[in-house]
């Protein structure tokens, strides 16, 4: 679920970038892998990050908000009627930077630049795609994020929220992006698409306000988290809970969790590719060499320096906190319960891969089961790349002809 922050100078070697990289549920974007699998010409536009604004917000768990924002971005024109709207929804340690640049001299564009732009699958030139940051985003010190969670000061203390800050869910991300649209006078979509969590969202919008949604592109993502992936989500955080600088959350303004934070989007980014992936790129190759692995405990392979060099990286504009909540947003996702995906009435075209170990090809079948149960058409896209989960966003070209087709029905 996690990818378009550029990992500092010292990690952009070729074979580090095609591989740690996190889609929805990853950690660390790669220049190169973006730059490798998107067509020559790119989103010719420097884009703007702008902020929405809500004077209250009451969470599904009940509790208030005060001031909250979020940072989004849009890219070609809404049309008059307004009917022409794409909304993206990002994956776990994503945000709301999909395509284009902030400025000429950024190293990578969105991460879905790929696929955005005219004559693109997400033409420009016919829709207005809008994408924004979630509550409790991943990035909450990217200075190119506008997210509300718990590292937030609260309005009437000044203090950041830590663990105060309430429990929110993925139906609460997208509470906000609706409020977000009708901010703009839309209340319709032509399609809703996200990959890894950002699927997770395009379910949700498409059971929970089916009178907005035209069309659903789930990419990466099953439409509820089975108990094997909560387990999974528990593990990615126990390395956070585990730091003493943690402190229960209450950490702000003194030594923060790095450590624990780092360990964490280590063990999301080696989940989120393809078991083959580290043979493949590392094989049993030595970090440094004439430092056998065999002869010390100080001597380490090179898949364990590179892992926890890019995690200690992305640790740097990342929060634990945050981080804590996607992981609880993630762990409760079941739209609607047993009987919600049979509500969904839209088309949906299910972009998966069969490489996937975050949502495994079964989990994705019987998503595609229940919502076909209920009478919607469902439309299923295999995508490859050796990348695992990661083949979303890395790879998601692969399925740029479906993508045309179907937004075009």
């Amino acid at each position: 679920m996690t990818l378009p922050n550029p990992c500092p100078a010292s990690f952009r070697g070729p074979r580090l970038a095609a591989a740690l990289w996190l889609a929805a549920l990853a950690t660390v974007a790669m220049p190169a892998v973006l730059a490798t699998s998107r067509p020559a010409y790119a989103l010719d536009a420097i884009v703007e990050k702008k902020t929405f604004t809500m004077p209250t917000y009451t969470t599904v768990s009940g509790g208030v908000l005060r001031e909250v924002k979020v940072g989004w971005e849009a890219y070609g024109t809404l049309n008059a009627d307004k009917s022409n709207v794409i909304l993206i929804t990002h994956f776990f340690s994503g945000t709301s930077h999909a395509a284009g640049k902030y400025k000429p001299e950024d190293k990578a564009p969105g991460y879905w630049d790929a696929i955005i732009g005219p004559g693109k699958p997400l033409d420009t030139d016919k829709y207005y795609i809008i994408s924004s940051d979630t509550l409790v985003n991943l990035n909450a010190h990217d200075p190119n994020v506008v997210t509300t969670g718990p590292a937030t000061p609260r309005p009437d203390t000044g203090k950041p929220y830590g663990m105060d800050f309430p429990v929110v869910g993925i139906r609460d991300f997208v509470n906000v992006q609706k409020a977000l649209l009708e901010s703009q006078g839309i209340h319709k979509l032509h399609a809703v698409m996200g990959a890894s969590m950002g699927a997770l969202q395009a379910y949700e919008w498409a059971t929970g306000y089916p009178e907005m949604v035209g069309r659903v592109i789930p990419v990466i993502g099953a439409g509820d988290t089975d108990g094997w992936l909560v387990g999974w989500l528990d593990i990615w955080a126990s390395p956070i809970r585990l730091d003493p600088n943690w402190n229960n959350g209450d950490y702000y303004g003194k030594t923060p969790p790095k450590a624990g934070l780092a360990q964490s989007l280590k063990v999301i980014s080696l989940f989120s590719n393809y078991w083959t992936w580290a043979d493949d790129t590392y094989n049993r190759k030595w970090a440094k060499p004439g430092e056998d692995p065999e002869k010390s405990f100080a001597n380490r392979y090179a898949i364990e320096a590179a892992l926890d060099s890019a995690g200690a990286a992305r640790a740097e504009t990342a929060d634990a906190n945050h981080l804590l909540y996607l992981v609880k947003a993630n762990q409760t996702f079941a739209p609607g319960g047993d009987v919600g995906l049979a509500r969904i009435k839209a088309p949906v075209l299910m972009i998966s891969s069969s490489e996937d170990l975050v949502f495994p090809p079964p989990t994705i079948q019987r998503t595609a089961d229940k919502i076909r149960s209920g009478g919607a058409k469902v439309e299923q896209v295999n995508i490859g790349g050796g990348r695992g989960h990661l083949n979303g966003v890395a790879n998601v070209s692969e399925a740029a002809d479906a993508i045309t087709r179907f937004l075009a029905q």
